[in-house]
């Protein structure tokens, strides 16, 4: 089995923190610190709210880019594994629009509903279909829309309506979709080992969307004042992330058989936010382990924002892209998320040969 290549999309023009200000007011300086986004793309207009590109037609850009970089036609897939939070309805499943896209008349399909965790869940999947001998040629797809859920925030028209927690949400979230084509390969298995967990049982979630689904009577929601909306718990965010990077790590590490030493790069899309490592120490790692853990982080927070399933393979497009990761090198795919405190992780020694831009 091996990675062939991958693929990224990201809608429009970026919106940066000037431009969040105009549309729902500022953020102290050590809070919009602490983010480390500087620019993040919407897949709707601004101003009018207007959707300039579906969730599907994201998924469909990335996937094409992937396959031309492998050389691979689309009409040689077998397999398509995806992710989202943010699927285009209820059923059928949103990889399903992406397979009509693709042109695909039949093959398997798989998806995940879950949001940072779910492309490394869908990567392992994937993997394990392919190796089994069963499929050839497979895509796994990580795509998420979000600002539709935070333009009706905005209907006032006056930024400093929006409330401070609100805010957050606005310059924290992004829009996009990344794709990863897997082959079957010659030689060895190139996967040391996999993880997947939810550690919050016990726990509220940390970021909820809430309406739209059968939690209560439809016309209850309808009478709600936004219908959808998405609450994250900042604090909470804080204080517990970093615990479950630290139980992340830690495991997959054991699974993988693998030092912190013997990895090139470790993908994780908020690894150096501020606000995600803040307490790290109090999780268990020292500072002299976050050093060496810091130096090998791979991301791109800052360009595209938190992006939900879209993130670890759009963080891993960048790092190849730009021969960060070149073949031979061990690396670590890490998704964090805060819904229910999940984590999944897979390393693996990378083959793909850097295509031209």
């Amino acid at each position: 089995m091996t990675i062939a290549s991958t693929g990224a999309y990201l809608p429009g023009a970026p919106l940066t923190n000037d431009d969040m200000a105009g549309l729902c007011g500022t953020l102290p300086p050590e809070v919009l610190e602490g983010l480390q986004v500087q620019r993040r793309h919407w897949a709707i207009d601004p101003v009018s709210g207007r959707h300039l590109v579906s969730n599907g037609e994201m998924a469909e850009a990335a996937a094409r880019q992937a396959l031309e970089r492998a050389g691979i036609e689309p009409g040689d897939v077998e397999l398509l594994v995806m992710s989202t939070s943010s699927p285009e309805y209820h059923l059928p499943a949103q990889v399903t629009f992406v397979q009509a896209r693709l042109g695909l008349t039949r093959c398997a399909v798989v998806e995940v509903r879950s949001g940072c965790a779910g492309a490394v869940q869908a990567l392992d999947i994937a993997w394990r279909m392919v190796e089994s001998g069963r499929y050839a040629n497979a895509v796994v797809i990580g795509s998420e829309i979000i600002s539709p859920l935070l333009f009706p925030y905005l209907r006032s028209g006056d930024p400093e309506a929006v409330r401070l927690r609100d805010r957050i949400s606005f310059y924290n979230f992004g829009d996009g979709a990344g794709a990863v084509v897997l082959t079957p390969g010659d030689g060895p298995d190139r996967l040391h080992g996999s993880v997947n967990a939810c550690i919050g049982g016990d726990r509220q979630p940390g970021m909820h969307i809430i309406g739209g689904g059968t939690h209560a009577p439809i016309a209850e929601q309808l009478a709600a004042r936004q219908m959808v909306r998405l609450n994250l718990d900042v604090v909470q965010s804080e204080k517990f992330g970093p615990t479950v990077f630290v139980e992340a790590l830690d495991a997959l590490l054991r699974a993988s058989e693998l030092t912190i030493d013997e990895i090139t790069g470790c993908v994780l899309p908020e690894g150096n936010a501020p606000y995600f490592t803040a307490e790290l120490e109090s999780a268990g790692m020292s500072a002299e382990q976050w050093k060496t853990v810091q130096s090998k982080i791979m991301e791109n927070l800052s360009d595209v924002g938190a992006t939900g399933s879209a993130a670890v393979p759009i963080a891993l497009d960048d790092a190849w892209q730009h021969g960060r990761i070149r073949p031979g090198d061990k690396v670590l795919l890490l998704g964090i998320e805060t819904s229910r405190w999940i984590y999944a992780g897979m390393a693996l020694t990378w083959t793909a040969e850097k295509s031209p831009r």
